[in-house]
């Protein structure tokens, strides 16, 4: 962006920190993720002297146990519960913005959870249905999605507080209440396929439906008028 002499890059660390999972071109497989839950030097090194840092992570976590690694990828591996590993994750992410980040400098947010629509009794389907065909957003007030984990955003807030405690200001962007009503903007079908669609899903185009990712252009786009707005007036 050479008219505003500005630089953006999309940094991919989906569990935030260190993991089996941080080459962005491999196939990640999630028998194979494994996530070292107290390092992230890799990572912050990168941060220093940013503008604007914004972080999320969440859906990369949303199984019921993951493979927990303190030190080497050769060493010993722990399973822990999702929630747990996640804490574990965000405490060395907060230590880690802690020594790196330029505190006369940078601002830091971080993003909600990103709903999911995979399950179509929430909003009056079948239970086998889901976003697939879905063209109209929810219209009933006050909709709560149920795949979005109150928990884990519990977490994140505790996160944050403990580096306002050490002088640290972080943004907390609250996408998931809107994202949750628009079941219509997922890519469905039309995302990429790293295998060729098989006949018998083509007979069953809701069972290989993606309804986790977003259209773009869509309702990522809200999300950036939203950090937009927090940028320029808060």
């Amino acid at each position: 962006m050479k008219e505003y002499n500005a630089s953006i890059e999309h940094y991919w660390s989906p569990f935030l920190v260190e993991s089996s999972s941080d080459h962005p071109m491999n196939h990640h497989f999630s028998s194979k993720q494994i996530v070292r839950v107290q390092e992230i030097e890799n990572h912050a090194r990168h941060w220093t002297d940013a503008d604007i840092l914004v972080f999320n992570s969440y859906i990369w976590w949303r199984k019921p146990k993951l493979k927990a690694l303190w030190g080497s990828f050769d060493g010993v591996y722990k399973e822990v519960n999702m929630p747990r590993g996640y804490e574990m994750a965000l405490k060395t992410w907060l230590d880690g913005l802690d020594i790196h980040v330029n505190r006369t400098r940078t601002k830091l947010y971080f993003v909600s959870n990103s709903p999911t629509h995979e399950r179509g009794e929430k909003w009056g389907r079948s239970s086998d249905e889901n976003c697939y065909n879905e063209k109209e957003p929810i219209l009933e007030e006050g909709y709560e999605g149920s795949e979005s984990d109150p928990e884990m955003m519990q977490k994140v807030e505790a996160a944050i507080n403990e580096l306002s405690r050490r002088g640290l200001k972080v943004q907390l962007l609250n996408i998931t209440r809107l994202s949750e009503y628009r079941k219509d903007g997922h890519t469905s079908i039309y995302r990429k396929q790293w295998r060729r669609v098989t006949r018998q899903q083509l007979a069953n185009p809701s069972g290989y439906a993606d309804c986790v990712n977003w259209c773009n252009p869509g309702v990522p786009d809200v999300w950036n008028e939203l950090l937009y707005a927090y940028m320029f007036y808060f």
